[in-house]
């Protein structure tokens, strides 16, 4: 019973968090981590220990599925190049100067242990990303590349994380075997993903019980998992390949009344699953301090933030980079310059270099290290390299995450969303005319009703109609006193007991359906 009230003072605390969070416009993720630091040092404070497995599982599948779910086919083909660049080159230069750094502040350390440790700390991590990204407003292009890298550094940054550990425990093998060990997880990944899209969508579509529907919608997000896992392949490459190619074909065949109870509870679930690992991210610094002597403690703290210091240098330097490279390819290319490695601005790529925080897969990636326990030998520095991660990942996310919003409205950066209306509306121009197509004969009796209200839509939106925003907005008045009267009549019926309380359900729901109807036909 104890674990389950600190787990419900928890949720409540991470609901409050992000309340305050909201109204601050500061990102949810960061004031997480520091709330669940501050629990961590109270007195009679829970001793909540992250298994690895457990965390990347239960935190990171179905966080980075709800991302890729949502995200552009369209937009990942436009910035293929940059999000190439950062997913692999990022994540590559990342990890190489943080191996130097901790070779030299450590000179006993090996280089497979400190390629290790900069593969840890290399990737920005999804759920964190995707948690700062949704509260602050960027330019549809920028937004697109930071998703984009989001949901694949994990894959090449755990990939390298898995060579350099067995090369440190002596289980490395030549060249050829290493490139052939990275081929085979790339293509089975994406294969594996690729059968569990097919495959899933032909068996939930068989479900019209929204409950069941959902239920089967997370056994097969933590089941593909898992079953990477097992089969040693990447979790993440399977999870993001698996979700793309399903949301091209579910939402066509899964019926509005298990869609929208369905995206309702997958917001919630990711909300509840992202500040319960942010506030458990902060729990971890007692047992992990705990493993440290007093005489040790300083050292080994001063190593981890040479390492936070490092991680964050490292993404800076290679984004100015990258965009000082691209600057001279267009001045030589000039004209010739593909579209695709255009020159970004300055103040984009400097938002891009700050926009590094890293989040659950770091921390369980080290804590994943063997330990020593069950007879096998443990993972040489493992505890610096846990410290470590841990600093990361909380430096990363309060110094970078607390401070993002306030340096996009320094550089001046806009929202640049006019094209998104513009397909907006001419998707429900189009909708509305296939609708009408669809009618028949207008002037035929069984179809003139429909064909009057869709008529009245579409010239609401190529502005036929004649209707002023004045009449619009003096309706969408009425209307909102019309269903306040409703709801109050409905609710006196209730209380005086000429209805009972199913009937009162069935009709507040069915009144709900209506009223959110009208509020999504005001925009059409």
């Amino acid at each position: 019973m104890v674990t389950l009230e600190w787990i419900l003072v928890l949720l409540l605390g991470a609901v409050l968090l992000a309340a305050l969070a909201r109204r601050i416009g500061a990102p949810s993720p960061a004031l997480l981590a520091l709330g669940g630091v501050a629990v961590a040092f109270l007195k009679g404070g829970p001793r909540l220990s992250l298994n690895p497995d457990l965390a990347l599982a239960l935190f990171v599948a179905p966080v980075l599925l709800d991302a890729a779910f949502d995200s552009s086919l369209r937009d990942l083909k436009e910035t293929w190049f940059p999000v190439t660049c950062l997913v692999v080159l990022a994540v590559a230069v990342t990890t190489a100067a943080v191996a130097i750094v901790a070779r030299w502040l450590v000179p006993a350390m090996s280089w497979p242990v400190a390629i290790a440790l900069g593969a840890i700390v290399a990737p920005p991590d999804a759920a964190a990303a995707t948690a700062v990204l949704k509260e602050i407003k960027l330019p549809h292009r920028l937004l697109a590349v930071l998703e984009g890298e989001s949901l694949l550094n994990d894959a090449s940054a755990l990939l390298i994380y898995r060579l350099a550990v067995g090369a440190a425990l002596a289980h490395a093998g030549a060249t050829s075997d290493v490139f052939l060990t990275l081929t085979s997880v790339l293509i089975g990944s994406i294969l594996l993903g690729a059968f569990f899209a097919f495959a899933f969508h032909n068996f939930v579509a068989r479900f019209s019980d929204a409950p069941s529907s959902i239920v089967v919608q997370f056994v097969g997000t933590f089941g593909a998992w898992i079953i990477a896992d097992h089969l040693h392949l990447s979790g993440v490459l399977t999870i993001v390949t698996f979700a793309i190619i399903l949301s091209r074909r579910s939402p066509m065949r899964m019926p509005a009344a298990i869609r929208v109870p369905s995206y309702a509870v997958w917001e919630t679930a990711v909300f509840l699953l992202n500040a319960l690992a942010f506030i458990l991210i902060g729990l971890q610094i007692g047992p992990i301090l705990s493993r440290f002597d007093p005489a040790q403690r300083e050292e080994a703290i001063a190593f981890a933030a040479a390492v936070l210091i490092t991680t964050i240098a490292a993404r800076i330097a290679w984004v100015m980079t990258y965009n000082r490279s691209l600057w001279l390819t267009n001045l030589v290319l000039g004209e010739s310059t593909p579209r695709i490695i255009g020159t970004p601005q300055v103040r984009r790529g400097v938002v891009v270099a700050w926009c590094g925080m890293r989040g659950i897969v770091t921390l369980a990636a080290a804590l994943a290290l063997p330990d020593g326990s069950g007879g096998a030998a443990a993972f040489p520095y493992r505890d610096l390299i846990v410290l470590s991660a841990f600093t990361v990942v909380l430096g990363t996310l309060v110094i970078q995450g607390l401070t993002l919003r306030p340096l996009v409205l320094a550089l001046g950066l806009e929202e640049d969303d006019h094209a998104l209306e513009d397909e907006t509306r001419l998707g429900r121009e189009e909708m509305l005319r296939a609708a009408l197509g669809s009618l028949g004969v207008p002037d035929a009796q069984v179809t003139e009703s429909l064909h009057r209200e869709f008529s009245e839509l579409l010239g609401r939106l190529d502005g036929s109609s004649g209707i002023s925003p004045e009449t619009l907005q003096a309706e969408a008045s009425l209307r909102a006193r019309a269903y306040a009267a409703s709801r109050e009549r409905l609710a006196q019926l209730r209380l005086t007991g000429a209805i009972g309380d199913s009937a009162f359900q069935q009709l507040e729901a069915e009144l709900d359906m209506v009223e959110l109807e009208h509020e999504f036909r005001t925009r059409w």
